[in-house]
């Protein structure tokens, strides 16, 4: 009897181990698919600092009277070009989708300036000397998101620049320095976020500094103007156009902006 059950644990046994082993074998269900999670959208919301570099393009038109009977000496327009260089700041704020609203302000430096020989009138052999040593432009800017990533944009405002204009003949000079003239200014161009908080753009800009009267001679010399004391003065008329390259860096508003 005892042998009897004996046998019958052991057959149990090895009937239990093949069954193990049998099931060992079979094939086992993968792990359902977790997909990573999307990455945050890009987004333009947030501000920004950054540096460009680029090239200014001036034309400076000048009519040249007499003050005391009205007698226009001529008249001529300059062309002059140069580099622009410098930095600039503001914030972005994305909403309805594609759409960004946002401001900037830009100061650049430039070497942009013209001397120019008065070939006419009775200023014939002065020299006219232009230059414009920066431009401050505060601007207010629209644009929308067209793929992700890149940015196409308007913007206007208002700028300054710090300018000189004067004329030298036989030895006098006007008398008229550096200053600082306000314009208008439009522009547009287009952005591309590239890696993380940093994006590039490229970018034209015209801007507009509107006429100024600047005096020659003041009339206490018999001149170059014709009637003794009889002084001088010319209304000049600058605009600049620039074409810029630059780079940002990105902060959000407490989230990455990538």
């Amino acid at each position: 009897m005892r042998k009897h059950a004996l046998s019958l644990l052991a057959a149990a046994a090895v009937g239990l181990t093949a069954s193990m082993a049998s099931a060992a074998d079979l094939p086992r269900k993968a792990p359902a698919y977790i997909p990573p999670p999307a990455p945050p959208p890009i987004t333009w919301t947030g501000c920004y600092f950054g540096a460009n570099i680029g090239g200014i393009f001036g034309r400076v038109e000048t009519d040249f009277n007499n003050f005391n009977n009205g007698f226009n000496n001529g008249e001529f327009s300059s062309n002059n070009s140069g580099f622009a260089g410098g930095g600039q700041i503001g914030c972005d704020y994305q909403f309805a989708g594609g759409w960004v609203i946002g401001f900037r302000n830009m100061f650049d430096g430039t070497s942009l300036r013209r001397d120019r020989t008065i070939n006419f009138g009775a200023l014939e052999g002065a020299e006219l000397h232009v230059k414009t040593q920066w431009f401050d432009a505060l601007t207010g800017r629209l644009g929308y998101a067209f793929a992700p990533g890149w940015l196409l944009y308007g913007q206007g405002g208002v700028v300054w620049a710090n300018t000189e204009a004067n004329v030298t003949f036989a030895g006098f000079e006007s008398g008229d320095r550096s200053r600082t003239r306000s314009g208008w200014t439009a522009g547009g161009g287009v952005e591309w976020m590239f890696a993380p908080n940093w994006s590039a753009f490229l970018e034209g800009n015209y801007m507009d500094f509107g006429n100024r009267d600047r005096t020659v001679f003041d009339g206490t010399l018999n001149g170059p103007c014709g009637d003794n004391f009889g002084g001088c003065n010319f209304n000049a008329k600058a605009t600049a156009v620039t074409v810029l390259v630059g780079v940002n860096y990105r902060f959000g508003w407490g989230k990455a902006p990538y």
